[in-house]
């Protein structure tokens, strides 16, 4: 993993987000992925569970609800790659309505691991909210 591939992988996470297509999403992430909305939370096991869990179809409390288009954009970019880890940082913004005023702004930290296919097979987000 390099920084230019590890930008290549945001970028299309970013996407995959954008487009909630259930194959984007699960072409970033290994087969037994362990996916975790907060440092806290017991792991998302698995591709099939982190892709329904995107798409708000998973019964998980740490289900992630579908944010509806255009009410929200991010930007991330790694500040540190070491082998197959990839530290990333970046912004998120939410609007109530599609392409209203921004009403709310995450500053946000991934660490990541990835495997020799470069699907992230262990992803921790930590993220604050702006004042």
């Amino acid at each position: 993993m390099d920084h230019k591939t590890a930008q290549d992988w945001l970028d299309r996470y970013v996407e995959a987000w954008t487009s909630y297509d259930p194959s984007d999403i699960a072409d970033l992430f290994s087969e037994n992925i362990a996916y975790r909305y907060h440092p806290y939370d017991e792991a998302i096991a698995g591709r099939d569970a982190v892709v329904a869990s995107w798409l708000g179809q998973s019964a998980s409390n740490d289900a992630s609800t579908r944010d509806a288009p255009g009410t929200y954009e991010a930007e991330y970019s790694p500040v540190a790659v070491d082998g197959d880890t990839v530290v990333a940082t970046g912004t998120s913004r939410y609007r109530e309505v599609p392409d209203g005023p921004i009403v709310r702004t995450y500053a946000n930290c991934f660490i990541m691991q990835f495997d020799d296919e470069g699907r992230c097979r262990e992803f921790t987000e930590y993220y604050l909210r702006h004042p």
